[in-house]
């Protein structure tokens, strides 16, 4: 399942134009062929898309997914859902054990690994996680009753977090009715309340979740050196110019107004 309908509020003007799955990276991918190559190459089969703004521009890009060998469908928003809430209205049709992605991520993660962890853990939900490090430009002051106990000069703090990338059970979504808009935020501190730990997947590889305008900048920067660390398998890459994406989108837009 990816999820594939948000605004890209934070990458604006970018996304004016295009949805952010769509961003052309380096002159030669969109955000969203890389993951659906990434996905095709760990064995994966089947994906659908949830999709919201402008999602008949991905839709029209992407198509059934016969390209990647996969089978492609798609969940549209009527209204936004945040993050999760798309996903309930699909509990029926969705298998027992499932893989959830933002649709806006870079990043070497073996995905069929993460999903065969996250089966043998039994919690209902495993997330993906990578360190990251806040250096502190001050003296730090450990204090008790008015006295200094301790003192840390220019510490780092180290901390996991969420890469949004999400190995799910479906019994986990079973208390939830269709319609309801939720994020993952608010589904683990549901499932902490209940007493039902998430595991979690560290991962140290590479990983750029593209919210910002600066993240886009540098994954064009350096996606030729990453390409080969990304897409191991490709050889000749399909031409996805921010000029051509433009023009294609133009196209798709003038189509559907006639």
């Amino acid at each position: 399942m990816i999820l594939a309908g948000g605004k890209g509020v934070r990458l604006r003007p970018y996304t004016t134009t295009l949805p952010k799955p769509l961003m052309p990276i380096g002159d030669s991918h969109s955000i969203l062929q890389i993951v659906l190559d990434q996905l095709a190459s760990r064995g994966f089969t089947s994906v659908t898309l949830a999709i919201n703004y402008l999602g008949q521009l991905i839709q029209a890009f992407v198509g059934d997914g016969r390209r990647w060998g996969l089978d492609i469908d798609y969940v549209e928003e009527d209204r936004p859902l945040s993050t999760v809430g798309p996903l309930f209205a699909l509990k029926e049709r969705l298998p027992d054990e499932f893989l959830v992605m933002n649709g806006d991520i870079l990043t070497d993660l073996d995905y069929a690994d993460l999903l065969r962890t996250h089966t043998l853990s039994g919690a209902g939900l495993t997330l993906a996680t990578s360190e990251r490090v806040h250096r502190i430009d001050f003296g730090v002051l450990d204090v008790d009753a008015g006295r200094i106990v301790g003192f840390r000069e220019k510490p780092a703090l180290r901390y996991p977090v969420s890469m949004g990338v999400y190995g799910m059970s479906r019994k986990t979504l079973t208390p939830y009715p269709p319609g309801l808009p939720l994020g993952f935020d608010q589904l683990v501190l549901d499932l902490l309340s209940a007493g039902e730990y998430p595991a979690t997947y560290p991962f140290d590889g590479f990983w750029l979740d593209i919210g910002r305008p600066e993240d886009y900048d540098e994954a064009n920067l350096t996606f030729a050196k990453l390409k080969p660390l990304l897409l191991p398998n490709c050889e000749e890459p399909e031409r996805a110019t921010a000029a051509a994406v433009g023009e294609w989108a133009d196209t798709v837009r003038s189509g559907e107004r006639g």
